[in-house]
């Protein structure tokens, strides 16, 4: 019975959500393919792991009426998106730009791999000569 209301009440949500998107209207397609894309794109500021897209947050429905305002004032995606890191920082972006602080993130994995990888090397290249010098 649970699981029923609980999907009961998501289809109910979900609805009022896409109602609320389709009450805004767009100058042209391009338009609205771009509103799209930049809201699927942007991270909910205050949900965890949402983009404004699947938000019902207030703060992402205010959010994407700033989107679809800048949109139709004739502003391009970057400034849209220099706007919202401007406001929110780089958490907005789901994926973050390449710059100084996110240098680590983007390549730590690679850098600690290839140290790793070294290591192993190390060991085994010590291990074969101690067994060699015997």
């Amino acid at each position: 019975m649970k699981p029923l209301l609980i999907l009961i009440i998501s289809l109910f949500s979900l609805t009022g959500s896409l109602q609320a998107d389709d009450l805004l209207s767009f100058s042209s397609t391009l338009n609205q393919v771009r509103y799209q894309s930049l809201v699927e794109e942007l991270r909910c500021p205050k949900c965890l792991n949402q983009n404004l897209a699947d938000s019902n947050a207030e703060i992402a429905i205010d959010l994407r009426n700033q989107v679809h305002n800048m949109i139709e004032a004739g502003k391009t995606d970057q400034e849209i998106i220099d706007y919202m890191v401007a406001r929110y920082g780089q958490f907005v972006l789901y994926r973050p730009q390449n710059t100084g602080s996110t240098m680590l993130l983007w390549y730590g994995p690679f850098a600690l791999l290839a140290l790793g990888l070294l290591v192993f090397i190390g060991v085994i290249w010590r291990s074969r000569h101690k067994r060699a010098n015997l």
